[in-house]
C-alpha cells in the first residue's frame, strides 16, 4: 500500500497516510514533488494525467508528479516515478524550487494540499507512458509553452500554472536555471 508523508506547517513529518485515502475535501498537508523533463532539443515533456485518476483526471501538467515514500530520498522517488509512469531514465536531476507549496480544489471539492519541491531533469529517452498513470504525452517548446500558460492560453493543472510562473522567474533557459538550496527543502524531504 503506497503511503504519503503528512506534514505540519513547518514541513516536519507528523505521520503517514495511505495514498488511496489521503485526498478528500479536507486533505491534510503532505509531501510531494514535481519534475520537469527536457530533451536535448530544449523541448519539455508535457503529460496528461490518466482519465481515471482521483485528483485532476485528464488534466495536462508537468512531466511527473508524485509522493516520496516515508524515509525515501526525494531524487530516488523522482527517478522511481519517472520510470514507473513514463519509462524514462534521466540525467542531471536538479532541485530548482525547494520551497514550492500549493493548495488546489477540484470542482467536486477534492483538495490537493502539498509541499511540493520542483526538480528539472534531462533525457535522451523516448517516453513509454504507463496508461494507469499517463493518458498522453507531448514534447513542446518550453518558451512557447510557458508563455501560453502565463497568458492563460494553455490550460494546465493549477500547480503547473504556479510552478511555471516561478520557473519563468529563474530565466528563459532551463539548462541555466540556478540550483535550489537543499537547506530550503521541507525538513521531511531532507532524507539521506
Amino acid at each position: 500500500m503506497e503511503q504519503v508523508v503528512l506534514l505540519d506547517d513547518s514541513g516536519q513529518a507528523i505521520g503517514v497516510e495511505d495514498k488511496a485515502t489521503v485526498h478528500h475535501q479536507n486533505t491534510p498537508l503532505h509531501l510531494a514533488f514535481s519534475c520537469y523533463v527536457f530533451n536535448d532539443s530544449g523541448e519539455f515533456l508535457l503529460t496528461q494525467r490518466a482519465h481515471h485518476k482521483r485528483t485532476f483526471p485528464s488534466v495536462w501538467t508537468n512531466t511527473c508528479c508524485g509522493h516520496p515514500a516515508p524515509e525515501e530520498d526525494m531524487k530516488a522517488a523522482i527517478t522511481r516515478r519517472l520510470g514507473e509512469e513514463l519509462g524514462l531514465t534521466v540525467r542531471s536531476l536538479e532541485l530548482v524550487l525547494p520551497g514550492f507549496q500549493y493548495r488546489a480544489v477540484m470542482p467536486n471539492g477534492v483538495v490537493e494540499n502539498e509541499k511540493c519541491p520542483v526538480f528539472v531533469a534531462f533525457t535522451e529517452s523516448t517516453p513509454e507512458p504507463n496508461p494507469d498513470e499517463v493518458a498522453a504525452t507531448r514534447w513542446v517548446d518550453w518558451k512557447q509553452f510557458s508563455a501560453n500558460v502565463l497568458s492563460g492560453e494553455t490550460e494546465v493543472s493549477p500547480w503547473c500554472v504556479l510552478q511555471v510562473r516561478q520557473l519563468s522567474q529563474l530565466g528563459p533557459e532551463p539548462t541555466q536555471w540556478p540550483a535550489g538550496d537543499p537547506a530550503d527543502l521541507p525538513p521531511a524531504a531532507r532524507v539521506s
